[in-house]
């Protein structure tokens, strides 16, 4: 894994299963992040932001990104990002016969 004092780059894998990129403090001022691989109609699981803001970026695929406790649905998947608010109950379902795969980053959000 290249870094410096002030860089780190992560080489992605190709394994069907989740992997950590980023772990937090003291790496970093709060983002974690990391590479989600959800098999067909299968989901990642309902969960909040809390405090914090995401960004999902779609890397192939195809699904819906569920909000709230109406699970409005969205359509996500390659070349799409997503950005989801503080306090905000999500999940993300794979609605395609293949693999969905997204890098989500989460941060401390700056109210």
């Amino acid at each position: 894994m290249p870094s410096t004092e002030n860089a780190i780059v992560i080489e992605l894998n190709d394994k069907p299963e989740y992997q950590r990129v980023i772990e937090g403090p003291p790496a970093t001022g709060g983002m974690k992040a990391g590479r989600m691989h959800i098999e067909a109609g299968k989901v990642c699981g309902e969960h909040s932001t809390k405090e914090k803001e995401e960004i999902l970026v779609f890397l192939s695929g195809a699904g819906e990104l569920l909000i709230g406790e109406e699970k409005e649905a969205l359509a996500v998947g390659a070349g799409r990002v997503a950005y989801i608010r503080p306090e905000t109950i999500h999940n993300v379902k794979n609605t395609a016969s293949e693999p969905l795969i997204y890098i989500f980053c989460v941060s401390p959000a700056a109210i």
